[in-house]
């Protein structure tokens, strides 16, 4: 029998001499386990996901004429890639390569906002500050004035700083009017007004800013609600049919000739007490790739650029994206309104 007596164990004191060795035998093991690494792993370097590179030296030939706010591009069926910026020759004409071919409108403008190419070739350009809509032919002869310049207002005949036109394949026009009318209104081949749809708000059908509008080819109309931080989309009876909420603050919505629906703007935002429009300055600067229900495909964000009296955003990066256009193999033409300039991103593939 074990005594209980000083200096004699009991058996929970041997208890805690053997628990006590065995956990400084375990902490030394380990010890000396962790004193070197694990080997490394030599992953594959090897990339699943789509990308895009900055082509430096995109566009080859500049016009002398100095870019100011880029606001619109857009590109036509045989690869030409229409830019509209702010400045002294607004309209820009580029070919794939990069060489200027063609360049007008001066004097023809205040504030041109977006720029779109009908099915037919005509150029179409949303004049804001204008309170115009304004169709030419690829040379620069203007075909069609909607709206009265110089004058604003909401009735069939004027528009509040419209935003953006798109004209379908039946000739049909509809606008996007746009910071301050928050509607769209549709007009006949023949120009004669049609009908109008939407009042500010935050329902479905209903819009805060809508700033840019496009078609697809089931004649589905998709209006990028700024403000609303969504995509609308609408049959041409003004019908909404579906919106698309918590993916952006859509600022451009470009469509291509097999349905995939392109926007363009910065991730989600909420608002603050000093905004005056939603996420006004961009916090990013994204490029969503989307199918006609809504699905992601793909999307990119891109370096927000800086911008100020002092600073230029540099190359590769880009400050307040605003015009955006597609080529048939899938390479981006971004231009911004602070950095001033349009940029190719050539796509990589996986």
């Amino acid at each position: 029998m074990i005594s209980g007596r000083a200096g004699i164990a009991t058996p929970w004191r041997l208890g805690i001499v053997l628990l006590s060795t065995m956990l400084n035998f375990l902490v030394g093991g380990l010890s000396a386990q962790t004193k070197e690494p694990p080997p490394g792993v030599d992953y594959p370097r090897v990339s699943l996901s789509l990308g895009y590179q900055l082509d430096a030296r995109w566009p080859r030939q500049r016009s002398d004429y100095a870019w100011e706010a880029m606001a619109g591009i857009a590109v036509d069926p045989d690869g030409f890639i229409w830019t509209l910026n702010r400045g002294a020759m607004p309209v820009q004409v580029y070919s794939t390569e990069g060489k200027l071919v063609r360049q007008w409108g001066s004097g023809l403008f205040q504030s041109p906002h977006q720029l779109s190419i009908g099915p037919r070739g005509h150029i179409w350009i949303a004049d804001s500050h204008a309170h115009a809509v304004y169709q030419f032919a690829p040379d620069g002869t203007r075909l069609r004035t909607l709206g009265i310049p110089g004058e604003f207002g909401d009735d069939e005949r004027h528009f509040k700083m419209p935003t953006d036109v798109v004209e379908t394949e039946a000739g049909d026009v509809f606008i996007a009017d746009g910071y301050r009318n928050n509607r769209v209104v549709h007009y006949s081949g023949q120009g004669k007004f049609v009908k109008q749809w939407g009042t500010l708000g935050v329902a479905p059908g209903q819009f805060s800013l809508p700033h840019s509008i496009d078609v697809d080819s089931q004649g589905r109309l998709y209006v990028a609600d700024r403000n609303n931080a969504r995509v609308q989309i609408f049959d041409q009876t003004g019908k909404c049919i579906a919106q698309w909420k918590n993916l952006m603050v859509p600022w451009t919505v470009r469509i291509t000739d097999r349905d995939e629906i392109y926007v363009c703007g910065a991730s989600p935002s909420r608002w603050r007490k000093e905004d005056v429009q939603l996420g006004i300055p961009p916090k990013d600067q994204l490029v969503m790739k989307l199918d006609t229900s809504g699905r992601i495909l793909s999307w990119w964000q891109f370096p927000l650029g800086e911008w100020g009296a002092d600073k230029q955003a540099r190359p590769g990066t880009l400050a307040w994206v605003h015009g955006l256009g597609i080529d048939g193999k899938g390479n981006l033409y971004l231009g911004d309104i602070m950095g001033k300039r349009v940029q190719r991103f050539d796509r990589v593939a996986p």
